[in-house]
């Protein structure tokens, strides 16, 4: 308590010193003492009126507990009276059992008296309700039923109140009303055969759809009286509980199943598309026995019944368990697309289960899948595997189908630019884009699974055409004159390769949703590279095996004093490339570089087999105006031909050297070579030695001196795009003898 003084004393100066900071607000004390009193009578009030009314609640509950007391020993009191009348009347109630007997029996009596008349007239009512059934009156046949069926019930359920042991009464009660069971068991056949035609009464006849509901919930409402009674009894009536109801449910899920395993009319012997056929059949009856149960079945129902989500239920589940049976047989690859397309697209379409009238009823994204997973992924693994054992003897039959036209007597086929083709990539792609496009009626991810399966084997078949291409060469060469159309086949073949590069990426750009390369897009740009590069050196052999005797003739006697070789040479290269026209960018322009490269290292070589050894100045001044007027002639006709940038360097070696040649005083022969050496640094030591050797008045200090000269300033050529004489081979004199020689029986072979 002294605690909390100190606090409030000290509160108290705290707060009187915030007031009184400034001398000015000394003139302000008796207002603050005002204020401070106001608030302090305030304060007490509010404290006082809380007091009082705890004191007022206390009051209350007092008296209220007192109350409560005096009932309770009231209520005790009243307990002991009744304890002790109780005991009293024990004696008195032993007295009324023949009174409690005589209500038994007078209530067995009365029922009796009820049911007199029905009971008398049993036979005729049978009789009756039989001819009302035959009649299809169902809803009277049935009000007769519920009489007899109550009559009966009554009976025996008064004879059991009175002696539930007595099971010869009850017995002679049941043979009496035996007919009731099997009318009952007559009006539920009639039932069910009404809802196994539901789709159809609903249609023609709904009231007696709407009949039979009625009769099953009239049963319904008593099997559920009845069941309650034996709760509390222990007697239920004999064929109670019907369970109409579930039995009903049982019939229309019978039905539905029979309405879709009904849908095949035809077999795969006598019609291939017989699965297309049964998932249209199937959709078409699903879609229309839907609507019908939305727009006129919901209608016959009860609401509770939840009707339309029902059948929806029962129709998937039908056709679940059908796609599961149709999945489960041998289907061919043909038929795992039109199953899997149906079931994974169609089904959920609005072709079908989405359909605009569906959609208000249902939320299709509810409903389980028709086949599960892994019996997807199962039929899914089968068509790849079939697949890949099609696609691959397609692609076989596709490549000798091409191989036979390569035999063909007359030319290929030109597409609207006028290059060569054959008709085998367009093959190959119309079969990948026709099974791409049924796998993406399937799903995205399979789409790209049989892309790249599509790739896999391409690439395999790549490398059988590029053998193909092989083996096509080497039969030409066995005799050159067969096949005809050697050379325009092989540029058609060339032309393919970047005919099927446009179409891989043109199927990639439309199938896939990636955009990175895969280890197969490497190996078939690789693979079609690789075709084309040879078939283009394929060609280039058949015109340098024309050119052969030509380029024998270059740079020897035969030459010198007037041969027509290069003249000739131009004519056939030019002849050859008015076809190489026909060859698609960028192989044509590859080409024709490789040719310019070919014709200026072959001419090189004739000059380093040393055919000629110059005599005087006027052979070698000759000799070098005729190589520079051929160089000449080769830079014309590949210029012509745009075969590019190197064209001008290539020639201007053939000129280089015939400058070194042309040189009159040796004593600047040293400068003659450095210079061709400046230009051509990939020139060697035994390629000065020949020129030398050929120019004919190099002494052997002269020589020596040169070479020993360039060998201390060797240039290095490594950054030359394209070396010339590189891969030139100078030839010792036995070679020279034999190459001679060899040059020479092959000219009298080819005549």
């Amino acid at each position: 308590m002294e605690e909390t003084s100190r606090e409030a004393v000290a509160t108290a100066v705290q707060r009187v010193a915030g007031m009184l900071q400034r001398s000015d607000q000394l003139d302000k004390v008796e207002q603050y003492r005002r204020r401070e009193a106001r608030k302090k009578a305030s304060v007490e009030a509010r404290l006082k009126a809380a007091i009082q009314s705890q004191l007022d609640g206390v009051r209350t509950g007092l008296t209220q507990l007192h109350s409560a007391l005096l009932d309770v020993k009231d209520i005790q009191s009243s307990l002991a009276d009744v304890s002790k009348d109780w005991r009293q009347s024990i004696n008195t109630i032993e007295n009324l059992k023949d009174v409690k007997d005589a209500v038994v029996q007078h209530s067995q009596l009365a029922s009796a008296v009820e049911n007199l008349k029905n009971i008398f007239s049993v036979p005729e009512i049978v009789a009756e309700t039989q001819q009302l059934i035959e009649q299809a009156e169902l809803l009277q046949a049935h009000r007769k039923l519920m009489e007899l069926e109550c009559s009966r019930d009554d009976l025996m359920y008064e004879q059991y109140r009175m002696d539930s042991k007595n099971t010869s009464d009850m017995n002679l009660i049941s043979i009496y009303f035996e007919d009731v069971q099997g009318l009952s068991d007559e009006l539920a056949k009639q039932l069910w055969m009404v809802l196994q035609r539901a789709m159809v009464t609903v249609r023609r006849d709904p009231t007696m759809l709407v009949s039979v509901v009625r009769i099953i919930e009239r049963e319904e409402k008593i099997d559920r009286r009845m069941v309650d009674r034996k709760k509390q009894t222990g007697f239920i009536p004999p064929g109670r509980p019907k369970r109409w109801k579930d039995k009903m449910f049982e019939v229309l899920e019978g039905t539905v199943s029979t309405r879709i395993e009904g849908t095949q009319s035809v077999t795969r012997e006598a019609d291939k598309m017989w699965l297309v056929r049964l998932l249209e059949i199937t959709r078409k009856y699903v879609l229309d026995d839907l609507i019908v149960v939305k727009n006129l079945m919901v209608q016959c129902f009860p609401p509770h019944y939840d009707t339309f989500n029902r059948f929806f239920g029962l129709y998937h589940n039908a056709v679940s368990s059908r796609v599961k049976e149709l999945a489960s047989e041998d289907l061919e690859a043909n038929e795992i697309v039109s199953l899997l397309t149906w079931v994974l697209n169609t089904y959920k379409s609005v072709e079908m289960m989405g359909h605009p009238e569906l959609r208000t009823e249902c939320d299709i994204n509810q409903l389980e899948p028709l086949l599960p997973q892994d019996v997807v992924d199962e039929l899914l693994s089968k068509y790849v595997q079939t697949f890949t054992s099609n696609i691959t003897g397609w692609l076989r039959k596709a490549l000798e189908t091409d191989k036979k036209d390569w035999q063909k007597e007359t030319e290929p086929e030109a597409d609207q630019d006028g290059y060569y083709q054959t008709t085998l990539p367009a093959i190959v792609f119309q079969m990948f884009e026709q099974n791409l496009q049924v796998a993406a009626q399937i799903d995205g991810d399979f789409k790209e699974q049989v892309l790249k399966l599509c790739l896999k084997q391409m690439n395999s078949f790549l490398i059988r055409y590029r053998e193909e291409a092989v083996g096509y060469k080497e039969e030409h060469l066995k005799d050159r004159q067969l096949p005809q159309c050697y050379v325009q086949y092989m540029i058609a073949i060339i032309n393919n390769c970047q005919t099927f590069k446009e179409s891989i990426n043109s199927l990639k750009r439309k199938y896939s949703q990636s955009s990175e390369p895969t280890d197969s897009d490497a190996a078939i740009e690789r693979t079609l590279n690789e075709v084309a590069k040879e078939g283009c050196q394929f060609l280039l052999d058949e015109v340098f095996l024309d050119l052969e005797n030509h380029l024998n003739e270059l740079l020897t006697r035969k030459w010198l004093t007037g041969s027509h070789a290069v003249d000739t040479i131009c004519v056939t290269v030019e002849d050859y490339f008015n076809d190489f026209n026909k060859i698609k960018k960028p192989f044509n322009q590859e080409m024709t570089s490789e040719a310019l490269r070919r014709v200026v290292v072959d001419y090189i070589k004739a000059v380093m087999q040393k055919r000629i050894t110059f005599k005087n100045a006027d052979e070698r001044r000759e000799g070098a105006e005729r190589m520079i007027k051929e160089a000449e002639q080769f830079k014309f006709l590949f210029r012509k031909l745009a075969a590019g940038e190197d064209t001008d360097r290539l020639c201007g070696a053939i000129a280089a050297i015939a400058e070194v040649f042309k040189l009159t005083d040796p004593t600047l022969l040293f400068l003659e070579v450095t210079t061709l050496v400046s230009k051509y640094p990939d020139i060697r030591e035994e390629h000065i030695q020949a020129l030398l050797a050929v120019r004919g008045d190099a002494s052997r200090e002269m020589r020596q001196m040169i070479i020993g000269t360039l060998i201390e300033n060797k240039v290095s050529y490594a950054g030359v795009t394209q070396p010339i004489f590189k891969d030139i081979t100078v030839p010792t004199i036995t070679m020279t003898t034999m190459t001679t020689m060899t040059s020479m029986a092959t000219a009298k072979l080819l005549k």
